[in-house]
């Protein structure tokens, strides 16, 4: 059964937990949404501090080195508005300081999407499952509902003028059972461009064109399109 195909709308808000995950995530999509006109921000909840391969860059170095790079990422799909949160990389659990921290942002941005990875662990592609991923995932999900729509919720925010908002949708990358896709195939060199900003993170940046080109040709064929098409794969869960 062929998937549906992931509308565009007018706003989406990315959350993920580290720099790269919407990268090598979903950055072919974005870019897609741009050439259409979508406002999108990032909202990435670590600075990536326990990323990295290279011994010889002092890991005090590596969250502004990360920050740069996702900065760079995000200008190469046309996104300028990109937010960090600060937690650490590896520890991340749902607090209620996460999710007020991700509420902020949805109602400081108010977009009609979020785009946040899948709380539910995909056995299939166990890398895609960091439990850093499905911290991040749940948290987004508690953001968007109930808090970031319950007035009385994080009264705080309210002080600040950050209003209640109301999510229409939230679309779940890697989740074990998609229901939507994009067609990425005309964006793909722009997602590998922003891919490529993260050096920090490729120890064999030769070979991730392949790896992430086999990813999407295989997310076109669950998606049943034709052969030679591209595709990012999500869930989507109606919030409104």
């Amino acid at each position: 059964m062929s998937l549906a195909l992931l509308e565009p709308v007018k706003s989406v808000l990315v959350v993920t937990a580290h720099p790269d995950d919407v990268d090598f995530g979903v950055a072919g999509s974005i870019a897609a949404w741009r050439r259409q006109g979508t406002e999108v921000a990032y909202c990435i909840v670590t600075d990536g501090d326990a990323g990295g391969f290279d011994p010889n860059i002092p890991r005090s170095e590596i969250p502004m080195i990360r920050r740069r790079e996702q900065q760079a990422a995000a200008k190469a799909v046309g996104v300028d508005t990109v937010e960090f949160l600060g937690f650490h990389d590896g520890s991340l659990e749902v607090s209620m300081r996460l999710r007020h921290d991700i509420t902020a942002m949805i109602r400081r941005f108010q977009p009609e999407r979020v785009l946040c990875q899948s709380p539910t662990r995909n056995y299939a592609r166990i890398g895609s499952s960091h439990p850093d991923h499905l911290a991040a995932g749940e948290a987004a999900l508690c953001a968007v509902y109930p808090d970031a729509r319950n007035p009385f919720t994080h009264q705080d925010l309210l002080a600040q003028g950050l209003e209640a908002h109301t999510v229409l949708d939230v679309a779940l990358m890697a989740y074990p059972d998609p229901t939507h896709y994009v067609d990425v195939t005309d964006t793909f060199d722009a997602k590998i461009e922003a891919i490529e900003q993260h050096k920090s993170q490729l120890p064999d940046p030769a070979g991730m064109r392949d790896m992430v080109r086999g990813w999407l040709a295989a997310g076109a064929e669950t998606a049943g399109l034709n052969d030679g098409r591209l595709a990012e794969l999500f869930f989507l869960v109606k919030t409104a």
